[in-house]
């Protein structure tokens, strides 16, 4: 299955060579209990990407924070269990859905609470932790503290197999984006002309019902695939059918389909995907508590600007935690709480035209590449004026170089759409601006008629959807593989 690259690929650069392997057969034994069918192995798709994502930033020199990771995964269920905490019983088809939160910083860990969540054995993953706090032991009896590297002249004198020959024609024969879109580039084709149907059924919905309740836009938080979004919007069709009243409240608003229902810190309504329709229902009755409550988070925003000579609060979707407003206007208010207390003088314009977007992690305040303050909720007042105030200039250059690089990263997305006639050209949202510039500056110089009448995806993986969009890493290595 696509997917299984996706799993064992973040991994790789931190295991040794049969910790690798050991990986491989876990992502094996998944593909043994994970569905083939349509709508569960999307979702699982879908997991598993946001999972290669976490995987691949904890393994980022110097990573300090890592946001929040929902998962949800369909397990084929092959005895009757009770549910328990996390998991849900088993669905008419036989499968089981297990959703978990990640939020660990630990590769280790991460990989034994995603195992336990899904009931699945951990000893062998065990074993490798328990085989690296046991080296102080061999070197205590004597034992060599790695393992002995014998010279090729032996395996070729004695006839013997070398474990590790296998492995290091794996690491020369590696994917380049030629030899992929070969292998892979006919098939994206074929669902891709099966999807055609329901993405003009999917643009016709999504018309209809911005016009009749007149939304500003309706979005997905997720990759589901074509013909699950046409079931969300035919269900929201169903409801406005049903009972318009309360679904009018969502005028001038933007609809996005998620895990839960709300009001995101954006200010979008969140249908639940799960949620039934008297859920929806009383959700869009709220909203008129919710816009009151977007009124007091705007001027807490305001207050909180003004004590802190003029910067802008803002939030960021691609980079903080999904927040609903709810949460957000709670940590606003914590951080506006601990100015008041400090009774710090505020600092009238010095820190205009500057943003900074709040966290609740505990770590010390910073300023982020693309010009922006990562302020903790709980900083010290005092010492944080002061930070920032330092680093005022720096944070204005950075935000410079930010737009110039999203100007160049427009206008190479552009090029590339007109040079390869793709239909459409984006990316994930984990992927950076400088990541996309340097992926379209590369694809620019090659020639590939594969993607003619495609839609790319530029993301951390190779990949091609159910619906064909085929997903490239953004570190596409180019050239023919080595044999």
């Amino acid at each position: 299955m696509s997917w299984l690259g996706a799993a064992c690929g973040p991994c790789a650069g931190v295991l040794g060579g049969r910790q690798l392997m050991d990986a491989w057969k876990l992502a094996c034994f998944f593909g043994n209990v994970l569905p083939p069918e349509a709508l569960e192995e999307e979702v699982n798709e879908n997991s598993l990407k946001r999972l290669s994502v976490y995987l691949e930033n904890l393994q980022k020199p110097g990573f300090k924070s890592l946001k929040p990771t929902q998962l949800t995964f369909y397990i084929r269920e092959k005895t009757a269990q009770n549910s328990s905490e996390g998991q849900e019983p088993v669905s008419t088809t036989g499968f089981r859905a297990v959703r978990f939160t990640l939020h660990s910083s630990d590769l280790l860990s991460t990989v034994l609470y995603i195992l336990n969540s899904c009931s699945l054995p951990v000893e062998h993953v065990q074993s490798l932790n328990t085989n690296v706090h046991s080296q102080p032991l061999k070197e205590a009896t004597g034992m060599p503290d790695r393992p002995i590297k014998w010279h090729r002249s032996y395996y070729s004198f004695t006839g013997f197999k070398d474990p590790d020959e296998d492995l290091e024609h794996v690491s020369r024969v590696e994917t380049t984006l030629t030899s992929w879109l070969g292998s892979n580039g006919k098939g994206a084709v074929k669902k891709l002309k099966n999807s055609l149907p329901l993405r003009k059924e999917l643009d016709r919905l999504k018309n209809e019902l911005s016009e009749l309740l007149q939304l500003s836009d309706i979005r997905w938080q997720r990759g589901w695939g074509v013909a699950h979004r046409c079931s969300q919007l035919h269900s929201l069709s169903r409801l406005a059918q049903q009972n318009l009243e309360p679904l009018q409240n969502a005028k001038g608003c933007t609809i996005v389909f998620t895990d839960r229902s709300g009001m995101s810190a954006l200010g979008h309504v969140m249908l639940g995907t799960m949620d039934v329709h008297h859920h929806w229902t009383r959700l869009f009755e709220s909203l008129p508590n919710y816009f009151d409550l977007q009124r007091r988070m705007s001027a807490l925003e305001d207050q909180i600007s003004h004590l802190l000579g003029g910067i802008q609060v803002v939030y960021i979707e691609e980079l903080q935690p999904a927040l609903t407003l709810d949460e957000y206007y709670s940590l606003l208010d914590t951080f506006y709480n601990q100015l008041q207390r400090s009774r710090a003088p505020p600092r009238p314009q010095s820190l205009s035209g500057l943003q900074m977007i709040l966290s609740s992690d505990r770590y010390a305040p910073s300023l982020h590449e693309l010009g922006h303050f990562n302020i903790p909720a709980l900083s010290d007042p005092a010492s944080l004026q002061s930070f920032m105030r330092t680093k005022a200039q720096q944070a204005r250059e950075n935000m410079r170089r930010r737009e110039k690089l999203k100007v160049i990263e427009n206008e190479l997305i552009q090029a590339s759409t007109r040079k390869f006639s793709l239909e459409k050209l984006y990316k994930e949202p984990s992927i950076s601006s400088r990541q996309m510039v340097d992926c379209c500056k590369r694809l620019l110089e090659q020639s590939l008629p594969y993607l003619h009448g495609m839609h790319l995806c530029v993301s951390h993986f190779y990949s091609v959807m159910q619906d064909g969009d085929l997903c490239i890493p953004w570190n596409w290595k180019k050239g023919e593989a080595m044999k």
